[in-house]
């Protein structure tokens, strides 16, 4: 004889899972009512109440320095609703930002983006939240995905466990061109520039010394080699400087670029973090900028006739 178990009767007698499913609600940032909640699991609303009782005891022991973090109650509308300190959680404005940054980036595929999109959305208020996706909802619905459609969270996750724990990596690295080669690699840093994350290291042949640029959706079979590499190599690197001396991902020998820029000094100074003005006359700045590689000259030539070049040279 086959038995069939009902398991809303099974579990609504079981105090734990009463618990877990209405913390799990107030965490969500849903109200609850303590005669719906009653009638839902079958039980007496001082029972639910006992319930509440022991989540506000267990947030008191578990946040006793946060008091911020409480169940609180409604006497107008008759709900208990869950008071999160503000600092671990994100605020309206915060999680809508976010959401208009990841739209303007195109860096994910519309999978991965509409998972880290509904998880942004769940951090803002029930009330709000509408109002939210009133605000992207244009942005969302038009969305374009980068043309190589691949997930990334899981290999930038990876390359970054690689490169915290200091490990030499292989991958087959697929240029622009369609050729592709082996790499063997040092990675020291993950950096997002226009639509794309690259993987910055050092050749593990040392056949340069000065950090290379991989785009991360251009890579295939990544593993690690087995090898490890010393400090050193994180020490030579710094993310932050990297980011001020390199231009559309062009890596390179480290060089000094000076020449007169007669444009907006704004633009110019927001674009080339190590830029210096050396003199200025009539409205003409004399600027020079340490920079990797080359890329540096497709934004100068795009300024037409406000720049014109003095020299470069290598450091």
């Amino acid at each position: 004889m086959k038995v069939v178990i009902n398991l809303e009767t099974k579990y609504n007698g079981n105090k734990g899972f009463r618990l877990l499913n209405i913390y799990e609600r107030l965490n969500k940032g849903e109200t609850v009512n303590k005669q719906r909640l009653a009638d839902e699991f079958g039980v007496a609303p001082k029972t639910i109440q006992r319930d509440i009782d022991d989540l506000r005891a267990y947030l008191s022991e578990e946040h006793f320095t946060e008091i911020e973090t409480s169940i609180r109650y409604d006497k107008a509308k008759d709900v208990y609703y869950l008071v999160r300190l503000q600092r671990e959680w994100l605020t309206n404005e915060e999680a809508t930002a976010l959401c208009k940054i990841l739209l303007e980036s195109r860096a994910f595929n519309k999978t991965e983006l509409s998972r880290i999109i509904e998880k942004l959305i769940m951090q803002i208020a029930p009330e709000d939240r509408k109002t939210a996706e009133s605000i992207i909802r244009n942005e969302y619905f038009n969305y374009v995905p980068l043309k190589h459609e691949k997930n990334l969270l899981s290999p930038l996750w990876q390359l970054s466990k690689y490169i915290t724990e200091q490990k030499v990596i292989s991958f087959y690295y697929h240029r622009q061109d369609g050729k592709q080669s082996k790499k063997l690699i040092k990675p020291v840093s993950i950096l997002f520039s226009e639509f794309y994350f690259y993987l910055i290291g050092f050749d593990a042949q040392n056949k340069v010394d000065y950090p290379i640029v991989f785009r991360v959706d251009r890579m295939v079979d990544t593993k690690p080699t087995g090898e490890t590499f010393s400090v050193p190599y994180r020490d030579k690197f710094d993310d932050g400087e990297f980011r001020k001396r390199i231009q559309f991902m062009y890596s390179g020998e480290l060089k000094t670029v000076k020449f007169y820029y007669s444009g907006v000094l704004e633009a110019i100074l927001d674009r080339l973090p190590t830029a210096k003005i050396l003199e200025e006359k009539d409205g003409v700045y004399l600027i020079s900028a340490e920079t990797y590689g080359d890329g540096i000259y497709m934004w100068l030539r795009a300024q037409g006739e406000k720049v014109k070049m003095v020299y470069k040279e290598c450091n």
